[in-house]
């Protein structure tokens, strides 16, 4: 508890209908340093409350108007940072209990002596500094605990935000790994099949050179086909692991976009398929291969009309930002499922019962050649939405 009260910013309000009783404690207290201020009243106290916010009230118990009681409630109900003393020339209990109970932080009996109205006023000033501290630290206390928790949660986000982002990552170089092995693989089943496969389709039409019964031509050319078939499975599976030999040259990406659209124009009508395609900003040049970029394009919407059998709506949007260039690729099919997303660019995953599961495999490694990205934004069971960025021509690695 503090020793020392700062009389000369205390201010202490007295209210007594007595002149001589407001004379008198006005003169006590002004020699000991205290600004006082003087109301004969219960009407001009309270306003005198409100507009001096005094540390402390001595207030008549028995007065005109409003009496002591009244006015004891209504200080501590509207000024709760004003404690208040009452004067009392009735000494039973059962109005000290009612004073204490209404508020009133003392009582002092009429007549009283100087010395004892200054050392219980002084207790009560020395009790409210420190309530008022305790009041001060406790809503501290509150503040920081709010800093804390809001500290919490924003350690909490950054903590998933960078979780997520290490997850990305790890998810990129293992994906990376894969393409890696698949190379490998490739290469060596290149050489390992082609050759033979190159020795069967020889032979294969030489027997049907020499052959006359129409069947077992026709069961000869259903041989080359499956030989074809193959070769062509070699050939997407090299596409995959290992870019082919490419031509540089200035691309319009939005041009080829619309020319990719109009190649599938006839499935798209006839599967009752709604197309737009939006631009916004002004869109550059790439410099690129251009059969490389149509085959991202080309998967991504094969991919989609695959997953609308029955109708529906695929929307395009090309976006040109400051540093990279964003393609949406929306369809309204089936969606993905939750359990299959982290595996569709997986070399040779699929869910088609006709499918390879190299498409989405190539458009990964195509992006990724362009120092690119390509993500599944959204799928569920109204749609699925891919987004690629492709950096602009003068940030672009080749």
């Amino acid at each position: 508890m503090p020793n020392k009260i700062n009389r000369a910013h205390t201010t202490i309000l007295v209210i007594d209908d007595e002149e001589s009783i407001l004379n008198l404690v006005s003169i006590i207290l002004s020699n000991r340093g205290y600004t006082v201020a003087k109301a004969s009243n219960a009407l001009t106290g309270l306003k005198l409350v409100d507009s001096l916010n005094p540390s402390l009230v001595l207030l008549d118990y028995m007065m005109p108007q409003i009496d002591g009681l009244e006015t004891l409630k209504k200080i501590r109900a509207e000024y709760p940072d004003t404690y208040v003393i009452m004067f009392t020339g009735k000494g039973n209990e059962e109005i000290a209990v009612e004073l204490m109970k209404a508020g009133a932080s003392d009582y002092i009996l009429k007549p009283f002596s100087n010395q004892n109205l200054v050392e219980r006023l002084e207790s009560v000033l020395k009790i409210r500094a420190v309530e008022l501290r305790n009041r001060e630290l406790i809503a501290e206390r509150e503040e920081l605990l709010y800093e804390i928790k809001a500290w919490n949660q924003e350690l909490e986000k950054r903590i998933e935000e960078e979780s997520e982002a290490l997850k990305r990552a790890h998810a990129e170089v293992v994906q990376s790994q894969k393409l890696a092995t698949l190379g490998y693989l490739a290469a060596g089943m290149a050489h390992e099949i082609r050759n033979p496969l190159n020795s069967i389709s020889l032979f294969v039409q030489l027997i049907k050179e020499g052959l006359d019964d129409n069947e077992k031509v026709e069961y000869v050319e259903k041989i080359l086909k499956e030989v074809d078939r193959v070769d062509a499975t070699l050939r997407k599976l090299l596409d995959t692991a290992k870019r082919p030999r490419f031509e540089l040259s200035e691309v319009n990406i939005e041009t080829l976009i619309r020319e990719a659209l109009e190649e599938f124009l006839p499935q798209t009508i006839a599967k009752k398929i709604a197309v737009t395609f939006t631009s916004e900003g002004s869109t550059p040049m790439l410099k690129a291969d251009p059969s490389e970029l149509e085959q991202i394009f080309t998967n991504l919407f094969l991919n989609a009309i695959h997953e609308m059998p029955d109708g529906g709506e695929l929307n395009v949007r090309l976006t040109n930002n400051r540093e990279d260039m964003e393609i949406l690729v929306r369809d309204s099919g089936r969606g993905i499922l939750e359990e299959n997303l982290p595996n569709i660019f997986d070399p040779f995953f699929t869910t088609k019962s006709m499918g390879t599961g190299m498409g989405l495999s190539v458009v990964l490694r195509i992006v990724k050649n362009y120092g690119g990205k390509i993500e599944v934004l959204h799928s569920d069971h109204n749609g699925t939405t891919f987004l690629v960025r492709l950096p602009r021509a003068d940030t672009i690695p080749h």
